[in-house]
């Protein structure tokens, strides 16, 4: 296994500074560079082993963490085995959060984590792949769709309202979209249900957009955090299969 050294940084953005953690492969070589967005519960020691195994693959990952308007991760404590309905303030802290992100800071800030990743040495020169999580999905789905000169491959897991009725809905971005996209949903998500996975794989599909999308049975929102109630191993395995895939096919 490759040994990787990790680091947190501040990234300048147009709003502020966003904090971060970096991790590459240990050899003083440029990687290609992947850009992780976090789920809602955000940076933390999960989320940063997440990115170590990415770049033990032989990647150069960036996690910003997302909510830096609000304060430096974290932006609330968080038990270590983190189960909502056992804390239902957690959401009640984070949920205002993420309605916050709208999407033209989201775009704003996107354009400062690829500007940071092709301006490092620990990159090497070309597209980016991006990767997210929960509301990290919709993030990857939104830099792909804005950003398709510097996005070469984007994956999302258990990602909600991706393809909603909004006017300014991430699936409106499939056209602009050259990236090679993979999506992995939960059959049990309240916040993508079948009508929305329907709606984006129509919208990438009449756009030409090279994309996958799977639906994992039995799997909660959520599924990918081994940190969280909603983990389901079966489910993570095959997530790790797809993303490693997807970055090593295209990047």
């Amino acid at each position: 296994m490759t040994t990787v050294l990790g680091t947190s940084l501040d990234l300048p953005t147009q709003d502020g500074t966003a904090d971060a953690y970096l991790v590459h492969p240990d050899d003083n070589s440029p990687h290609p560079g992947v850009l992780l967005y976090m789920d809602a519960f955000g940076l933390r020691p999960h989320l940063r082993a997440m990115a170590d195994r990415i770049a033990a693959a032989g990647y150069t990952v960036l996690v910003p963490n997302v909510f830096y308007r609000n304060g430096r991760a974290p932006i609330m404590e968080l038990p270590d085995f983190i189960d909502p309905s056992q804390r239902p303030d957690i959401f009640e802290t984070l949920g205002p959060l993420i309605f916050a992100l709208t999407p033209e800071l989201v775009v704003r800030d996107a354009e400062a984590y690829l500007g940071w990743l092709a301006d490092s040495p620990l990159v090497t020169d070309g597209p980016v792949g991006v990767t997210g999580y929960c509301m990290g999905a919709g993030l990857a789905l939104r830099t792909a769709g804005t950003f398709p000169q510097r996005v070469a491959a984007a994956a999302g897991f258990h990602g909600g309202r991706m393809a909603t009725d909004a006017p300014d809905s991430p699936h409106l971005l499939a056209e602009n979209i050259t990236a090679e996209l993979y999506f992995g949903h939960a059959d049990q998500d309240p916040g993508m249900p079948a009508e929305q996975i329907e709606r984006l794989n129509k919208a990438l599909t009449a756009a030409g957009v090279r994309h996958e999308a799977e639906v994992y049975a039995g799997a909660q929102h959520g599924f990918t955090q081994a940190d969280t109630a909603a983990y389901h191993a079966d489910a993570d395995a095959r997530h790790w299969e797809a993303v490693l895939s997807l970055l090593n096919r295209t990047l």
